[in-house]
């Protein structure tokens, strides 16, 4: 079977991954603490993943989203997102006032969690796919967005100027509603692209766990 059909090929793909492109992140960060607060997820989600691949596996598409997931925070963990090469590269592409590599940071912020939380509402409650899927999930995201902001600025009150690197507003006033924005934006993106092929996906797994 391929990756694509087997939940555990696809949780050991996405480990390998996951952990080849940490050893390169922690190789020589730009600021160790920043790197910490950026990729502290990936230590607690990566060994949940494994905990749970027999009681609740996931997906395969769960499963490769997250290491995905993982590298985005694992190179702005590295450079710190506001000094991310390829945002320069996009920067100097289309002329822009900033590094935007944190907006896809929160992109992925919403477009991930919008899988797994529509993976969880099908399987675990009596909801069905529609409207009111969509909402929840959506609503859901930005949640998820909004207490990521909120530890962002306890990260900031607790650190003082320690933090910059960590916010990476890069002088944007507005950037905590634009992040939560983005995230909204994945969660949405999430649903309209990837929701027949997750959908098939979550009915194969529960076909070989009944």
């Amino acid at each position: 079977m391929t990756v694509k059909r087997n939940p555990l090929r696809a949780l050991v793909a996405a480990t390998l991954a996951t952990v080849a492109v940490m050893a390169w992140s922690a190789w020589h960060p730009f600021d160790g603490a920043t790197w910490w607060m950026e990729v502290v997820p990936v230590f607690i989600v990566l060994p949940l993943l494994w905990l749970t691949r027999r009681s609740f596996a996931l997906t395969p598409m769960l499963y490769l989203l997250i290491a995905l997931h993982a590298a985005v925070l694992a190179i702005g963990g590295h450079y710190t997102y506001a000094r991310v090469p390829a945002g320069f590269w996009l920067q100097e592409w289309f002329d822009l006032a900033r590094n935007h590599y944190d907006r896809l940071g929160h992109l992925m912020q919403g477009f991930v969690p919008a899988i797994a939380a529509r993976e969880l509402l099908l399987r675990k409650t009596p909801l069905r796919t529609g409207g009111w899927m969509f909402a929840l999930v959506t609503l859901s995201c930005l949640g998820i967005s909004a207490l990521y902001e909120l530890i962002e600025w306890g990260a900031a009150a607790a650190l003082g100027q320690g933090a910059d690197e960590f916010l990476a507003t890069q002088g944007d006033i507005w950037d905590t509603q634009k992040d939560m924005l983005m995230a909204g934006i994945g969660a949405v993106l999430a649903q309209l692209t990837l929701a027949r092929s997750h959908g098939s996906q979550v009915a194969r797994l529960s076909a070989t766990q009944s």
